[in-house]
């Protein structure tokens, strides 16, 4: 069965609303992990605008499955992650002004600064993913780069409401997973995928993890984050 990853960020979201204490995305991750979350995803923004170093820091220690960050392909990223140790990071494109990750990285332009920036990450024992757009060019390039593995962008699947349009981008995503797969990479998928959209994605066996944040963390106002985690593995199922 594919694994769930927990993105605990929006949580934060609501605490930078009022820079208090609360809510805790710690204790969200905690209360994931009791309910089945596989691991736990925090992305780490240059600007800080969720995940604040504090909160890094005590995931690494708290966290008893696995811990992902995500982050930037910067030299400030890059020795956070060396001196945190996560279990993997996912490199994920980012610009200052949008709300959330718009698209994949660009692996194929970058491929020569990717490798040495993964090289080095790899050589201290952390997994390296690159979040990328179903494209068979940036598949391959990941491949090139020594990744070990890719999460496959679903945003514009979960965008999108034409069935017609629909089934072309799951098709397009489920090549994408098929090549990555054949290549001998872990493949994950993540990006605006909820309770109405997951079981699609699901059936495409090869995926073997799921990162989920905002669906989840906004069911759990609702629910509670535990309900909404277990919710959520079940439809994984």
């Amino acid at each position: 069965m594919a694994r769930l990853s927990v993105n605990v960020d929006h949580i934060a979201t609501v605490r930078q609303a009022r820079r208090v204490m609360e809510p805790d995305p710690v204790t969200g991750a905690l209360l994931s992990e009791i309910a089945g979350a596989d691991s736990i995803t925090a992305h780490l923004r240059e600007d800080r605008r969720h995940i604040q170093d504090r909160d890094l820091i005590l995931l690494r220690k708290m966290v008893k499955t696995r811990l992902n960050l995500e982050m930037a392909a910067t030299s400030e990223m890059q020795k956070i992650a060396l001196e945190v140790k996560p279990d993997m990071i996912t490199i994920v494109p980012e610009k200052r002004q949008e709300l959330t990750t718009e698209g994949g990285l660009d692996v194929k332009t970058n491929k020569d600064y990717l490798k040495k920036y993964i090289e080095t990450i790899k050589d201290s024992g952390i997994k390296v993913n690159l979040f990328v757009d179903g494209e068979p060019d940036q598949i391959k390039a990941a491949h090139m780069v020594n990744a070990t593995g890719v999460e496959i962008h679903t945003g514009r699947y979960a965008e999108l409401k034409n069935e017609k349009e629909i089934e072309s981008e799951l098709a397009k995503i489920h090549n994408a997973v098929m090549l990555a797969a054949k290549l001998k990479l872990n493949v994950h998928a993540g990006h605006g995928l909820d309770y109405r959209n997951i079981k699609r994605i699901a059936e495409i066996k090869e995926i073997s993890e799921f990162a989920i944040g905002f669906s989840i963390i906004a069911r759990s106002l609702f629910v509670g984050i535990e309900k909404a985690v277990r919710e959520m593995k079940e439809l994984i199922k």
